[in-house]
């Protein structure tokens, strides 16, 4: 989700890289869960958000539908975020009875980074602390790549720039041809493709998210 805002009011200053140190840890949130009330339709998935969260519950796209997720336009793309629950103060439907994580070591990217948060320039990103965001004062040093807590982290990162800048991208050319039957025609079939359609999970996620992504690129190189 693109954010339109001046950096110094809303971290350090300073841009981050994978192996920098930075003062992000809560040190477990103890009796905290305010990140994680009140984030509207932020929580936006990625597909390998969605491929994490839909493996561990065992539930396919229609079924998470309306109960863990729900559907918005995002940068003018549609695309699945966490819900909230706006009966329980905003809560993520993902917060449990103890105001903890049920799906922690299978959470989003957004909420994985948080406090920090990503800034996209010159076809790469870079992270930033952002410092009014988390309420905790006490917070640690601790290593970017040990925070975010993913396995082929090279990969992942690799994996998030090239989502970020496909969707950008593919935005701007359905822009340019102001043609509004095309425009959900695709936005519809990125859904399809990268999250309803089901991936293998005895098969590496990445290769098959590359495989999609080479193949709508195909079917739109021309827009």
């Amino acid at each position: 989700m693109l954010r339109d805002c001046d950096l110094d009011k809303i971290s350090d200053g300073k841009k981050y890289q994978i192996n920098d140190m930075v003062k992000a840890d809560c040190n477990g949130c103890k009796d905290c869960s305010e990140c994680c009330h009140g984030m509207g339709n932020t929580i936006v998935l990625d597909p390998l958000d969605f491929y994490r969260i839909s493996n561990y519950l065992k539930c396919s796209f229609e079924a998470m539908l309306d109960k863990q997720i729900e559907l918005n336009i995002v940068d003018g793309i549609i695309l699945p975020n966490l819900k909230m629950l706006d009966h329980l103060d905003g809560q993520c439907v993902f917060l449990d009875e103890n105001n903890r994580c049920s799906i922690h070591a299978y959470r989003p990217g957004i909420c994985r980074i948080f406090p920090l948060g990503r800034l996209y320039e010159d076809n790469s990103f870079s992270y930033i602390l952002q410092v009014k965001e988390c309420p905790n004062e006490n917070k640690s040093k601790v290593k970017i790549s040990k925070w975010i807590d993913t396995p082929n982290l090279k990969q992942n990162q690799r994996f998030i720039s090239d989502w970020h800048y496909f969707l950008k991208e593919t935005y701007a050319k359905l822009l340019a041809h102001a043609d509004e039957d095309l425009i959900k025609k695709v936005t519809m079939q990125i859904l399809q493709f990268f999250y309803i359609e089901p991936y293998k999970t005895e098969e590496d996620f990445y290769a098959q998210f590359y495989t999609r992504l080479d193949h709508i690129q195909k079917m739109y190189c021309n827009i």
